[in-house]
């Protein structure tokens, strides 16, 4: 066993000696990135320094590390995709790239991966191209702390800031993305995490899922997007600790979940959207613990949805606490926090003693006639709205929660 030990030892420091670092830069002997590529073996790394860099499509097909010193500009002058990966274990590091090329069959990028695996992509600066970073039939590869910024102002003419297709086990961790179509897309990816990342100001999604299954997205802020987040077509899905904010639109939403099933949300925070939830077809979802603040509509749940559980959430300052289209509702909404609930506890036990109906006269009519929301606060609406509560004739008798709480969680 000793020497098994030792000639591991010797194997590690000779392919230790065997790597090199290969120096790119305008007082270098080799002045040219595709240059050092090319000189390069499996394993070395290229160390390119300051300076802007315009050497069009740029292809990595061996195993290195190509890392930037004091960020150098690479450069694909509207005409190119930039970096193409077209090896497995590669990293990209600390590099800037800008105004990659634009073409709506292929998609180019500032940072490509053609179905390789083990990529690494970090800590560089992407600023006004098409796509961002695109991973494409790929697996276990991380993209963390890179900054991504576009331009646009028309959707057909942006890429997508990070977007993944036909992938797993992908980690895509505290990015900045703003500027795109979507800040982060999904197409058939599965075991995925998305976490701490910052996606705004984008022209649709700030996170945009599709036929993506078993992934989680986790502490990531959402916020200024034209429609906010969409979850569509999609199985057990988790989605903790997240924050939807100023997601603010005639179709805006702060989460659209469309034909998703058996998903957690739990502990996240929606605070000023348009519709903070609107669900679809939507199942067997479970909505724990968040926080749902100052929203026009804190959840649409549209009569396509059964099995959903909303239990100890916190609704404060929405204009409407609940919306939907249909009078049958299989949902169940146990020991919630509504702030507009005016009942009573006499047996001191936490729970109001009259159940809350949270979908209000008013929020059914303007759900399905817009026009109605001239009147909203007029003296005739809040009559209505109290009789209802007294009465209820047209609101659906099970939207109803049982237990509501008489002082807000700590969310």
């Amino acid at each position: 066993m000793k020497y098994f030990s030792y000639i591991v030892f010797l194997l590690f420091i000779s392919s230790a000696m065997q790597a090199q670092k290969i120096e790119v830069g305008a007082n270098k002997n080799i002045k040219s990135i595709k240059q050092a590529i090319a000189l390069a073996k499996a394993g070395d790394t290229i160390l390119i320094h300051k300076g802007t860099y315009t050497e069009g499509n740029i292809i990595i097909d061996k195993k290195i590390v190509l890392l930037g010193k004091d960020y150098p500009v690479l450069d694909g002058q509207k005409k190119f995709e930039i970096l193409s990966i077209k090896a497995d274990s590669v990293v990209v590091k600390g590099l800037k790239i800008i105004r990659s090329s634009f073409a709506s069959m292929e998609d180019p990028a500032a940072i490509k991966v053609y179905s390789h695996n083990f990529i690494r992509i970090e800590n560089n600066i992407l600023d006004d191209n098409f796509f961002g970073i695109y991973i494409q039939n790929g697996k276990n590869c991380i993209i963390k702390n890179n900054v991504l910024k576009a331009y646009g102002k028309e959707e057909q003419k942006l890429g997508n800031g990070i977007h993944c297709w036909k992938s797993n086990d992908i980690q895509i961790i505290a990015n900045k993305i703003q500027g795109h179509r979507d800040g982060i897309y999904f197409e058939f990816v599965y075991d995925s995490i998305i976490w701490r990342n910052i996606s705004q100001n984008n022209i649709r999604y700030g996170l945009h899922f599709m036929f993506s299954h078993s992934d989680s997205y986790i502490t990531n802020t959402f916020r200024s997007n034209g429609a906010g987040v969409a979850v569509m077509y999609s199985n057990d899905v988790k989605m903790i600790n997240n924050k939807f904010e100023e997601n603010w639109g005639q179709s805006a939403y702060g989460l659209l979940l469309k034909e998703l099933n058996d998903g957690h949300i739990l502990g996240n925070k929606f605070i000023k959207n348009t519709a903070a939830v609107y669900m679809e077809g939507s199942n067997r979802m479970k909505f724990e613990n968040n926080l749902f603040q100052e929203n026009g509509w804190a959840m649409v749940v549209q009569a396509s949805c059964d099995d959903n559980v909303i239990v100890n959430n916190n609704f404060l300052g929405n204009t409407f606490d609940m919306g939907t289209n249909g009078s049958l509702v299989l949902n169940n909404f146990d020991s919630n926090y509504w702030d507009k609930y005016e009942g009573y506890d006499l047996d001191k036990n936490g729970f109001g003693d009259v159940p809350y109906h949270p979908l209000s006269l008013f929020a059914v009519l303007a759900e399905s006639n817009p026009s109605t929301m001239l009147l909203y606060r007029s003296f005739m609406i809040s009559l209505l709205d109290k009789s209802e509560k007294v009465l209820p004739s047209i609101t659906p008798d099970n939207f109803i929660d049982n237990k509501p709480l008489m002082k807000s969680l700590p969310i």
